[in-house]
C-alpha cells in the first residue's frame, strides 16, 4: 500500500466516517475532496490518488444527478472507485435490478414492467391480484403499495402514464414514523414526528426536486403470510445478518424498525445464494432483502450497494461460505474499505 492514496468524499453520517478513522489506523494516505467541485477531476488527478470513494445516497438528488457521471469518468483514468460501476449502475432502481437478476438467474420474487399503458391494462385483464406496486427507487418501502383490485391497478397504471407519481412520498414518511412512534412510544420517536412531520411536508425540499415517475409501472408478485424479511450483507468473505419484522397488519418489513440481530431458524439456502450472485456480480459490498415463500424458498426481492450506517453494529457476526456461524464484533464500513483497498 506504500504507493496508494484515497480520495473520499466526506459526508458526516455516512460511511466515510469510519473510513477515514480505518485509515488514519492503518497510515494509509488519503485526502478530503468536494465531489461535486467544478476541477474535481483535476482535484483527484493532482492528489495523485489512486482510489475514490464516495457513499452517494438516494435521498440526494444532486447525488443521484452526479455520482455515477463521476464515477464513470474516474475509471476512464484508471482510478478505482467504490462504488464500482457494476454496483452503481442499478442502485436505487428496482427496474434496472430486476433485468440483472433475471440474467443471473437467481430465485427472485416475479416482477412485471411495462413501458406503454396498453401493453400493462392488457396485463392487468389477465393477472390476478392482490400484486405490489412499486415505483424504481425509494428506500424503507415508502414507495410500495398493495394493489387488491383490478380497479386499483387501473388507477395506477392510470396516472403512471399521465400526471405521474412523486418521487418521495413524504406523507408516507410522516405516517410511518406515527405508526412507530404508537408501536415504541419513546420520546426519541416523538421527536422524529415532529422532525419528518414539519421537514418532510412542510420545509425541505430536497425530495420535492427530484422529477416525478411516469411513463413505466412496475407489478410485483404478492408473497401472502409474511411475517418478516432478512437482510443479507456480502462483504469480501462475510456475510452479515438481519431479521426485519413486518408492521402489524401490513406485508412491509423494510422500515418497520423492528429489527433482529440473533441469527434464527431460517433457510441458510439463502446465505449460499447471496455468496454465489455477489461472485457474479462484482460488488464490493452488496446488501440483499430475502422473503421467503410458502415452501421456505427464499426469493430475492432487490439489492443495493449501500445501506443505513451504524444500524448493523447491532449484528452479532457473520456467516463464512460454508454456512458457518461466527460471533464477532461487526463495523462494516471498515470491512468495505479494507475490502475494497485489497481489491476485494
Amino acid at each position: 500500500m506504500d504507493r496508494m492514496k484515497v480520495a473520499i468524499h466526506h459526508r458526516k453520517g455516512s460511511f466515510s466516517d469510519r473510513w477515514i478513522e480505518y485509515l488514519q489506523e492503518k497510515n494509509i494516505p488519503y485526502v478530503l475532496l468536494n465531489a461535486f467541485d467544478n476541477d474535481i477531476i483535476k482535484q483527484i488527478k493532482d492528489h495523485k490518488a489512486t482510489h475514490f470513494m464516495w457513499h452517494f445516497n438516494q435521498n440526494y438528488f444532486e447525488d443521484m444527478l452526479h455520482a455515477k457521471n463521476l464515477f464513470r469518468s474516474v475509471n476512464q483514468i484508471g482510478i478505482k472507485t467504490y462504488p464500482n460501476e457494476e454496483s452503481y449502475w442499478h442502485f436505487d432502481d428496482k427496474v434496472a435490478q430486476k433485468y440483472l437478476l433475471e440474467a443471473l438467474e437467481v430465485p427472485l420474487v416475479k416482477a412485471d414492467v411495462f413501458y406503454h399503458q396498453k401493453e400493462a391494462e392488457k396485463y392487468i385483464e389477465k393477472t390476478s391480484f392482490p400484486k405490489v406496486f412499486k415505483l424504481k427507487g425509494g428506500a424503507g418501502s415508502i414507495n410500495v403499495k398493495l394493489v387488491k383490485t383490478k380497479q386499483e391497478a387501473k388507477k395506477l397504471v392510470n396516472k403512471a402514464f399521465n400526471g405521474g407519481f412523486a418521487a418521495f412520498d413524504s406523507w408516507a414518511v410522516f405516517t410511518d414514523t406515527i405508526e412507530r412512534f404508537w408501536r415504541q412510544k419513546t420520546r426519541h420517536n416523538f421527536l422524529r414526528i415532529l422532525k419528518w412531520g414539519f421537514k418532510g411536508i412542510f420545509v425541505d425540499k430536497q425530495y420535492k426536486v427530484f422529477p416525478k415517475q411516469r411513463n413505466y409501472v412496475y407489478f410485483q408478485e404478492f408473497i401472502p403470510g409474511l411475517k418478516y424479511d432478512i437482510r443479507l450483507i456480502v462483504i469480501g468473505a462475510k456475510c452479515y445478518y438481519l431479521k426485519r419484522n413486518t408492521r402489524d397488519n401490513d406485508f412491509r418489513a423494510s422500515g418497520s424498525g423492528m429489527l433482529e440481530f440473533a441469527p434464527g431458524q431460517f433457510n441458510l439456502e439463502a446465505v449460499d445464494i447471496a455468496f454465489k450472485a455477489a461472485r457474479k456480480l462484482n460488488m464490493v459490498s452488496v446488501a440483499y432483502d430475502f422473503i421467503f415463500d410458502s415452501e421456505d424458498k427464499p426469493l430475492m426481492v432487490e439489492i443495493s450497494y449501500g445501506f443505513q450506517p451504524v444500524v448493523y453494529d447491532r449484528c452479532l457476526g457473520y456467516y463464512d461460505a460454508d454456512l458457518n456461524w461466527h460471533e464477532a464484533k461487526v463495523n462494516l464500513e471498515y470491512e468495505i474499505v479494507h475490502s475494497f483497498l485489497n481489491d476485494f
